[in-house]
Formats: C-alpha cells, sequence, structure tokens
C-alpha cells in the first residue's frame, strides 16, 4: 500500500487520485462499492473530511475501512474541528492503523456548512498542520517532547490553487508548505490550463513535488453555475457552460470536458485529482477517454 508514495517520490509515471467522500451515515457500502470500481484505475482514492464543512463519516474511519479492501487512502485531516491534542491524536492513530498519506488542510468556515452555529477551532492552519506533522516524523510532538515510542512515517500532502488571484500570495504560501514538508500538492479545481501552466513554470518547477490539477466533472449547465455561485475562488468559464447548456446529453458532455481536461494536464503536470461528485463510477470512462490505460 505504498503505490502513490512510490509514484510521487520517483515522478515516473502519471499519477492519478479520485476523491470519494465519506457517508452521511455508518453506511460505508456505497463508498465501497464506488472505490472498487476505481481499483486498477488509480494510485489512491483521497478521503475528504468535512469537506464544505458538511458532516460526514470521520475520514480516519472511512481511510481504514479502505485499506481493509485493498484501495490505498490519502487521509484528509481539517484544523477547523480539532485544536492541536486532537490533530495530533489523530495522526498517531493513523501510523498506527496503517494510513501513510495525510493531506493538511486548514478547512471550510462553518457557515458555509448544514451545521452553521457550529463553533469553529481553528487552533492550526494547513501549514502549521504541516509543521506538526514533519515533528512527529522526527519523533517529536508540537512541543518538541520526545515520542516514547519513536517516529511516525506519515507521507503529508498539501492544497494549491493556482488561479489564485494574488500570484505573490501563491507563490509564498506554496513555499510555505514546502518548507513545512508538504511532499504533493492537490490543486483545486482547474479550468484556466494557461494559468496552470504559468505555475508550473514559474513557481513549482524544480521542486519535485508532484502537482495534481484538479478535474471535476461537471454534470449539466445548471451545475456548473452552482459551484460558480457556491464555492469560493472557482470560476468555471462561459464556453464550458455553453457546451454543457448545448448538449442532448449533459452528462455525457461533462465526461467529455473533463477527459479533455485530462488531456491537457497530462501535458502540463505530474498528474490528477478526479473529482466526480457521488458519479465515481464515471471516473474509469473519463480516464479511457483521455486514452489512459488500466495499471
Amino acid at each position: 500500500m505504498n503505490r502513490f508514495r512510490t509514484a510521487c517520490q520517483t515522478l515516473n509515471e502519471f499519477i492519478i487520485t479520485a476523491e470519494v467522500a465519506p457517508p452521511k451515515g455508518a453506511d460505508p457500502s456505497h463508498m465501497i462499492e464506488m472505490v472498487r470500481l476505481l481499483k486498477g484505475r488509480i494510485h489512491a482514492v483521497n478521503i475528504t473530511d468535512g469537506s464544505r464543512a458538511v458532516l460526514g463519516m470521520s475520514s480516519l474511519a472511512a481511510s481504514i475501512i479502505l485499506l481493509h479492501h485493498g484501495v490505498e487512502p490519502i487521509c484528509q485531516i481539517a484544523c477547523r474541528d480539532r485544536n492541536r491534542i486532537g490533530l495530533q491524536a489523530d495522526l498517531l492513530g493513523a501510523h498506527a492503523l496503517g494510513i501513510r498519506n495525510i493531506l493538511a488542510l486548514t478547512g471550510d468556515p462553518v457557515k458555509a456548512g448544514d451545521h452553521p452555529d457550529a463553533k469553529a477551532v481553528f487552533d492550526l492552519e494547513s501549514v502549521r498542520l504541516l509543521q506538526a506533522i514533519d515533528k512527529l516524523n522526527q519523533g517529536l510532538d508540537w512541543n518538541n517532547k520526545a515520542l516514547p515510542d519513536g517516529a511516525t512515517d506519515l507521507f503529508p500532502g498539501a492544497a494549491v490553487d493556482p488561479q489564485s488571484s494574488s500570484w505573490s500570495g501563491l507563490k509564498s504560501r506554496f513555499e510555505r508548505k514546502l518548507q513545512a514538508g508538504a511532499q504533493f500538492f492537490q490543486s483545486q479545481l482547474i479550468t484556466d490550463f494557461d494559468r496552470l501552466d504559468k505555475f508550473m513554470t514559474e513557481i513549482a518547477d524544480g521542486t519535485q513535488k508532484p502537482i495534481l490539477a484538479g478535474i471535476f466533472l461537471l454534470k449539466s449547465a445548471k451545475n456548473a453555475r452552482f459551484i460558480n455561485k457556491y464555492v469560493p475562488g472557482v470560476c468555471i468559464p462561459d464556453t464550458i457552460i455553453n457546451r454543457l447548456e448545448k448538449a442532448k446529453n449533459p452528462l455525457e458532455e461533462g465526461i467529455l470536458i473533463a477527459s479533455e481536461q485530462v488531456k491537457t494536464a497530462r501535458q502540463l503536470c505530474q498528474g490528477v485529482h478526479i473529482m466526480a461528485v457521488k458519479r465515481e463510477d464515471l471516473i474509469p470512462k473519463i480516464l479511457d477517454l483521455a486514452g489512459i490505460k488500466p495499471f
């Protein structure tokens, strides 16, 4: 269960990950069925941690379930809901249970989710969470006290937004995450591939850390407009919305658009992270159309 880490460290193959949300409930059967369909097509499955501040099964618990079904997980850990004690506790637990890949996130604001009156924690944010992981990997807790049973062996990654409106801010935060120990980067939804190209050549070049471009399956023009309205920092262009609007079968057109984007990303960066919310079963078709064969 280290194909993802090996691919990231050697950079000798195009890396593919997929995002799967844990259930809002205690029954993981649908999640298990979705990831079963992805076996042999992806390097790892990224399990979200309260994405958009919406309640779901623990990302750590869901990651363990995937591991037991022979699927390598990337466990998201967001700082929104836990202080530094809770975050370190989950990281230690992840290591003990065989979870190695961690995506360190600050987390979406609670006001955006289904429990808007919840109290946000944000004791740490993503850069300091990466620093905490680095300390644990050195056998130290946040206060630099030695762990009694040795160091962890966690493989941390971070999010990046190449379409950020602030180029200097993007560069600064990317470099801070690199310095804090990030070993791979997963981007936000990408629609401006010229911007991604600029990011790769002007900021990420020479880092030897893979950048996975975020590819989102749009199911309809309505779906695209909803994302533009409610997902911060995302701007799906009218050219794509018009394609979906005019298509006889918008879902099929969305699959085709996603496959075209995978092809484009393959020329620019080291991998893709595919988000097909509630239709993860369509990811193999996207990859087939993009010319990416099963492993």
